[in-house]
């Protein structure tokens, strides 16, 4: 596993608990980026590992995505869901 050399961005606020949901059930980038093209989500690995590190910003269209395959809801992600 890569460690990430580059400091977190700031052009989301999703990225972080994404990276942390995908790792804690055990799912591989190249899995999530699997399941997001099943759902018409075109991104690349270059693409999403710049998701997770927070430096690009993020489509409500991939933000909803995210959560079904995550089993997250929108609000977790967003830090809204106490």
């Amino acid at each position: 596993m890569r460690i990430r050399k580059q400091a977190l961005g700031d052009r989301n606020i999703i990225g972080a608990k994404v990276e942390a949901r995908r790792k804690a059930i055990n799912m591989k980038q190249k899995d999530l980026l699997t399941q997001l093209q099943v759902k018409g989500i075109d991104l690349n690995a270059s693409g999403l590992s710049k998701l997770e590190g927070q430096l690009r910003y993020v489509t409500d269209f991939e933000l909803k995505a995210l959560s079904e395959i995550l089993g997250i809801s929108v609000n977790e992600l967003l830090g809204t869901d106490k």
